[in-house]
């Protein structure tokens, strides 16, 4: 069955006008994020569609750009009475607040979304040693941890050993500068501003307590950024009240969606090996890829990839200090762009 054929079938089960967005999460080159450039695509999408009663965002990302999510869940709601989030399978981070920010989070067994307190990046933070043009990012989770450690786990209290504590912290970073720290905390401070306003968004109004609930989970109390979350403890023990079961018919379309744009976006290949890009017996080739997409049964926009790969002999020093002619493959990305 085809894309929109499915996409059709699930308007019909949903009684809604769904917009697909995934953004491929494979190894390499070959991946993409949610990202600002997508706010034009699917205003043009809206715009296509016109108001309405229910918008349904079918949702597959690792994550992204964290400004994103109001900007795109504001958007939506201006044009319909209900908004939802269908997840096939992965929504993290970004893509978990763009979930918290609608009125249902239909969710399969399969269905995950994850903590949503991101790395940040910045001039301060320090070099990457393997390559200094590339700064570390600094978990926002691992700094709140080291501090928690101080003072819920060893009892330091008073003003003046917390000092000590950020003093050697600092001391044992020298490359850490300490305006990547402030960074470190605006950016906390901004994802609990804006996971607090996505909530407030909703068509039912939130609690204010459960709202304070929710943040505090998904920004603190969940420890890693890789730990994933499934619909049931979303809903049970996370209170996040607005998941709804799928059920079994939705939950095998959603599947079967996701299953297509898997196989467009090569998702099983979870290994980037640019030999195998290249080809056996090939010295030069150029691939096409789509990493990500922004479709509903009114427009199709995919964003382009396109790499040339060319094998090359390079000169490898040897421990003796020989050096041997070594066949690599290079790599260059020649076209890319929504089309």
């Amino acid at each position: 069955m085809s894309k929109n054929d499915l996409i059709k079938k699930i308007e019909v089960n949903r009684e809604s006008k769904v917009i697909t967005y995934l953004t491929s999460d494979r190894q390499g080159p070959v991946n993409a994020r949610v990202a600002m450039d997508i706010i034009p695509i699917i205003s043009e999408q809206l715009r296509k569609i016109g108001k309405t009663t229910k918008i349904d965002l079918f949702l597959y990302t690792a994550g992204g750009d964290t400004m994103v999510p109001w900007r795109l869940v504001s958007m939506i709601r201006e044009y319909c009475d209900t908004f939802s989030v269908l997840v096939p399978y992965k929504a993290h981070s970004a893509g978990t607040m763009i979930a918290l920010g609608a009125d249902e989070i239909v969710m399969s067994d399969l269905s995950e979304i994850s903590p949503i307190d991101p790395s940040t990046a910045n001039i301060f933070n320090p070099s990457d040693p393997n390559n200094p043009q590339n700064k570390i990012p600094i978990s926002v989770e691992d700094v709140i941890a080291y501090f928690d450690l101080a003072k819920n786990k060893f009892g330091i209290k008073s003003d003046e050993d917390l000092t000590k504590i950020f003093n050697k912290f600092v001391e044992a970073n020298p490359q850490i500068h300490p305006l990547a720290l402030g960074n470190v905390n605006r950016t906390h401070n901004l994802i609990r501003l804006i996971a607090k306003r996505l909530l407030k968004s909703h068509k039912e109004p939130v609690k204010e307590e459960q709202i304070e609930k929710i943040v505090e989970a998904f920004t603190e109390k969940l420890y890693s950024h890789t730990y994933f979350i499934g619909r049931k403890e979303a809903k049970e023990e996370l209170g996040v009240k607005s998941v709804v079961d799928a059920g079994l018919e939705l939950s095998n379309l959603m599947s079967d969606l996701y299953s297509e744009y898997a196989k467009e976006m090569e998702l099983q290949n979870t290994v980037w090996n640019p030999e195998n890009e290249l080809g056996a017996n090939v010295s030069q080739n150029i691939k096409d890829y789509k990493v990500a997409f922004v479709e509903s049964n009114v427009l199709s926009k995919a964003f382009n990839l396109k790499i040339e790969f060319r094998r090359q002999q390079v000169m490898v020093p040897q421990q003796n200090g020989v050096q041997i002619p070594q066949d690599q493959v290079a790599m260059r990305v020649v076209a890319q762009g929504w089309k």
